[in-house]
């Protein structure tokens, strides 16, 4: 007979459903281990009426139905075991709610303005294509970031006074994006194009989180949401996709062209659009990707360790140093946000109770991987500023590795220790939560400064 060493089935029942409760935003701590307590005493009662253990969480969690929302949530999800599907009926409770009745048509409406929104600018002769997409570049992200935003203030309820304080953001941001006098295809503008979203990024975070900006677990919260978001825009991008392909097919049947309606509309609306959408499918139907997200991290993981390190397996063989353009540095640190990203998701996926495995060893050498690779980018970047000097590209990506090595370093310094179990693993979840607005941060320093200090070049 074998012993076991891991948890009990019921262990992993229970922490499976403590762990679905702190992915909730109304719940706290305190809140969480008192339903547990009520959990556990349903489990023992229901144990010693002769119910084996899986049987009698199913049982307990369903009466808990009774005492929290969440629970009953909980219950109805988890206790078939299926697939869970993206609609699914709302409970009575929540449809008597203003939100609840209201929420759909509000949505609608805030995706239809935003789909409008980049329309806007056509009636002052600036056309989407050709001299103009400059423009447009610079500014796509206050088409619909400050919809978003709206759409999150007026959920969560937050005084006036806030919402004028999130409206301030989007106002400076406008009038750093349009007047700077930024010549044609300038270093410093298309750093303001990718940086400038960023930077909003922290101002939909401050509404979507209602106040709890400064607790750590309402950050965690923002980055699955931010993630869930990035997943859901995919699938509808995807949809989108095809459903372009097919109105051009259909109208080309009868000997019209439409890639004006595809350019011009489609496309371009439906981009705006489709964050409303997306955010608001995440909002409703949360937990069908949060069984989709630690799936998919566990499943690019490897994937990204193994690129890592036959990259640099390879430049070590063939001794060929790292070509530091424009296209390579932005490929880069994308590449590195990507794995910052997978790093964060991961570790919100996980119950920080739980011990370390195998999945933490391959998140660390994921990290470490990682590191080398920012080395070796930052080595390159400061020998090509030592021998042709500075321009934006070359500091706003010196700038960016060095964010990106201090938040790997100390990612990869925490899992070691976690590892070794020399530190709870919430130290590591509270490093990447307080590291989060130092990439805002440094966007908006970018967008602002940047221009002014380089002549706009």
């Amino acid at each position: 007979m074998t012993t076991r060493t891991d948890r009990p089935p019921l262990e992993d029942q229970i922490a499976q459903w403590r762990q679905y409760l702190r992915r909730r935003r109304s719940i706290n701590g305190p809140d969480i281990e008192e339903l547990e307590g009520h959990l556990r005493d349903e489990v023992t009662g229901l144990a010693g009426a002769g119910l084996a253990s899986d049987e009698a969480f199913l049982v307990a969690v369903k009466r808990m139905g009774s005492l929290d929302a969440l629970s009953r949530e909980f219950a109805r999800e988890h206790s078939e075991r299926l697939w869970k599907q993206l609609v699914v009926a709302p409970d009575a409770d929540e449809e008597d709610t203003p939100g609840g009745r209201h929420e759909t048509v509000v949505v609608l409406c805030l995706a239809f303005a935003a789909a409008l929104a980049i329309k806007v600018p056509a009636l002052f002769g600036l056309r989407l294509g050709g001299p103009d997409g400059e423009f447009y570049a610079r500014n796509a992200s206050l088409f619909v970031l400050p919809l978003l935003t709206l759409y999150f203030a007026w959920k969560r309820g937050p005084r006036g006074v806030n919402r004028l304080w999130l409206a301030l953001p989007f106002v400076a941001a406008a009038v750093f994006a349009n007047v700077y006098p930024f010549p044609a295809r300038s270093d410093t503008q298309v750093l303001t194009v990718l940086h400038l979203p960023i930077a909003l990024w922290l101002v939909v975070g401050v509404a979507y989180l209602g106040g709890r900006w400064l607790g750590e677990r309402g950050r965690m919260d923002f980055v699955r949401f931010s993630g869930e978001l990035a997943i859901y825009y995919v699938l509808i991008a995807l949809g989108g996709g095809v459903f372009t392909g097919f109105t051009m097919m259909m109208f080309a049947a009868i000997g019209i062209k439409a890639e004006w309606l595809a350019e011009g509309w489609l496309i371009p609306c439906g981009a705006m659009g489709a964050v409303i959408i997306g955010s608001w499918l995440v909002e409703k139907k949360q937990s069908v990707v949060e069984n989709m997200a630690p799936v998919l991290t566990r499943l690019f993981t490897p994937l990204f360790t193994v690129l890592l390190l036959v990259f640099l397996a390879t430049m070590a063989w063939t001794g060929s140093p790292i070509d530091v353009k424009r296209e390579v540095l932005i490929s880069f640190d994308l590449l590195l946000a990507l794995v910052v990203g997978l790093v964060l998701y991961a570790v919100s996926a996980r119950d920080p109770q739980a011990p370390p495995d195998f999945f933490d060893g391959l998140q660390l050498l994921l990290v470490v991987s990682a590191l080398l690779v920012d080395a070796v980018a930052l080595a390159a970047i400061a020998a090509r500023i030592s021998e042709f000097g500075f321009t934006p590209n070359r500091v706003a990506a010196l700038g960016e590795n060095l964010i990106l090595l201090v938040n790997l370093a100390g990612s990869a310094w925490l899992y070691a220790r976690f590892l070794r179990q020399q530190n709870p693993f919430g130290a590591l979840e509270r490093w990447q939560v307080l590291y989060l607005p130092v990439y805002s941060l440094w966007a908006a320093l970018v967008v602002i400064v940047f221009p002014l200090v380089f002549g706009y070049r």
